[in-house]
């Protein structure tokens, strides 16, 4: 009998309607058939190009948790796209994993990438953006006239607005780069920069968050699985030791554990 592997993939229409258990199964499929095509073949293509279609809904799942911040659906759907196909070029069959556990990190980091590289360093309002933008043209356009920068006063007067609100303007405009902490402090020679006033991470507050979030991911989950994650890490028990005491094989407590660990790593990635 013909293996999944080597059989002909099936054609799929539309991809995108795949329902989501249907797209589990056929994802595996596609994948194994991956792995024995010659990249750049028109079946590799094929096969490539349905495996992106058919899990796009989960750059949608993913668009849904940043709708609140404003942007476009369409930027999100761009940005997450090219993190599912980072995932779809590094997932391995091999590793016995779930794409989605690969997938949703690599996605979810190119949208936050995104809001990065394309917002403010410091979130301003946004009427405060807007006057900053205003300021920057009528302070080109007085400095021609003037040859020189312009005033508050002047500004104010050319905007029609409040002194106060040029001053608050240019504050607010701080807020759109960030200065690098290696900036020297003084001009004078001195190479003193403000990264050496910065205390040091401390590791034991990174401790802390860390497993601040992860109790209520623990309390989700089922309680043989606590107490196989209790039994390794609590008790430092060996994989085999807990097989023995839960009536289960070293292999079957080596998958349980793997499952467990890739759930809460997805979790604590993928939570704000």
């Amino acid at each position: 009998m013909e293996s999944a592997s080597q059989a002909t993939l099936p054609f799929i229409e539309s991809p995108e309607t795949v329902t989501p258990a249907d797209a589990r199964e056929l994802t595996r499929l596609f994948f194994q058939r991956l792995e024995t095509l010659e990249e750049g073949t028109h079946e590799y293509q094929y096969a490539r190009n349905t495996l992106i279609e058919m899990n796009l809904s989960l750059v949608r799942y993913a668009a849904r948790r940043f709708r609140s911040r404003g942007d476009e659906m369409d930027d999100l759907m761009q940005v997450g796209t090219i993190g599912l196909i980072k995932a779809i070029d590094r997932y391995e069959l091999s590793r016995e994993v779930e794409f989605t556990t690969l997938a949703i990190p690599y996605i979810t980091g190119e949208m936050k990438r995104f809001f990065r590289d394309t917002t403010w360093d410091v979130r301003v309002p946004r009427r405060l953006q807007e006057l900053r933008v205003e300021l920057a043209r009528a302070n080109e356009h007085l400095s021609n006239e003037l040859g020189r920068d312009a005033k508050v006063c002047e500004l104010a007067a050319h905007l029609e607005i409040t002194e106060g609100e040029v001053v608050e303007g240019q504050v607010a405009a701080n807020g759109y780069n960030a200065t690098s902490i290696d900036t020297p402090l003084h001009t004078d020679g001195d190479e003193a920069a403000l990264a050496d006033l910065i205390g040091e991470r401390d590791e034991d507050m990174d401790l802390f968050e860390d497993l601040h979030a992860l109790k209520p991911l623990l309390e989700q989950l089922a309680d043989r699985d606590r107490q196989i994650l209790e039994m390794r890490f609590g008790q430092e028990m060996t994989q085999s030791q807990i097989g023995a005491a839960l009536g289960l094989s070293q292999m079957h407590v080596s998958r349980l554990l793997t499952r467990c660990l890739n759930h809460l790593r997805t979790e604590m990635l993928t939570t704000d």
